[in-house]
């Protein structure tokens, strides 16, 4: 049997800011308008939704012809883009689907899942919200944890997806909200592990923290997850880069039954950042890191300031 057959590709993937270029009057878009510093244009969004279709149609490994059957997304605005999305050119033909939330965040930018319908049956979603506070006890919104349930393989994955708050304020003065969205992550994979012992668990997101920081330990510990990008984050590697060095914002951890292949039909064969070169910067003091669409309000065309993440499952 070859490759590609025999494995699934299950990716995540922070689009940065994919808006459509219409004006939402009930978010705070207007970043993202024709009118904007940013001239966000529905040229410009063609552009992005093309380039974002062939990146999402490549993650994998090398031997891999087949586009990801999963994958998560984080900054998207709606529905409306998440169509464009999978009926732009270079997605037509993968069949996707999409599960698709509107959450309070202020900016108006939500997680999502793509999957391909021919391969996972979808039973089930919903949405937990992180409940955060500002300094002055008024509610502080941020992206709702999107929870996933269906079947691929005939096995039932529950997946769940998220893009923790940022660090803008500082890492430090911001962690609380991170072990916060843990602590909930913490509480639906109880929830999950107490209708089904053996569930097969699936946490992905853009973490705004490293596989080192607490917050990530926290779901390990507390959840019994498997982090397999502790050991693929190097000071080489990693899925966004700041002030040149690599973070690894952007991972994914499994229950440890994913390598257990007696009773399963899938199990963990390996997991990676999708770095091609394609997505790369070629030239200048920023080669190598990812080629964005945007640096501050100058447009540069490119595809996401971070790379995508991936694990491939093995059918046994």
């Amino acid at each position: 049997m070859n490759k590609s057959s025999a494995t699934h590709t299950i990716a995540f993937y922070n689009i940065e800011n994919l808006f459509d270029a219409e004006n939402d009057p009930f978010t705070n878009d207007d970043d993202f308008l024709p009118t904007s510093a940013k001239r966000w244009t529905p040229k410009r969004y063609k552009n992005k939704l093309r380039k974002l279709g062939a990146v999402i149609s490549k993650i994998g490994d090398e031997d891999s012809k087949v586009a990801p059957v999963i994958v998560g997304l984080a900054e998207v605005e709606n529905k409306k883009v998440l169509s464009d999305l999978i009926e732009s050119k270079n997605l037509i033909d993968e069949d996707y689907s999409y599960v698709h939330y509107d959450s309070s965040d202020e900016r108006g930018i939500d997680v999502a899942l793509l999957y391909k319908s021919n391969h996972f049956e979808l039973e089930n979603s919903e949405t937990y919200s992180v409940y955060l506070q500002t300094d002055t006890g008024e509610r502080d919104y941020t992206r709702d944890i999107l929870l996933v349930q269906g079947k691929l393989e005939g096995e039932l994955l529950n997946i769940i997806v998220n893009h923790w708050s940022s660090r803008r304020e500082g890492e430090k003065e911001t962690e609380y909200k991170r072990i916060a969205a843990a602590n909930v992550v913490n509480s639906i994979v109880r929830k999950l592990k107490k209708d089904d012992d053996r569930a097969k668990i699936i946490v992905m997101g853009d973490f705004n923290d490293n596989p080192d920081n607490d917050s990530i330990e926290l779901l390990e510990e507390e959840s019994g997850l498997f982090n397999p990008f502790k050991t693929v984050w190097s000071k080489d590697n990693g899925s966004i880069n700041h002030d040149f060095e690599w973070n690894l914002f952007d991972q994914i951890l499994f229950s440890t039954n994913f390598f257990d292949t007696s009773n399963f039909s899938l199990s963990f064969s390996g997991a990676d950042v999708f770095n091609n070169k394609f997505l790369t910067q070629y030239h200048g003091k920023y080669k190598g890191q990812p080629f964005r669409t945007f640096v501050g309000k100058k447009y540069k065309g490119g595809y996401s300031d971070h790379f995508p993440v991936y694990i491939e499952l093995k059918k046994t």
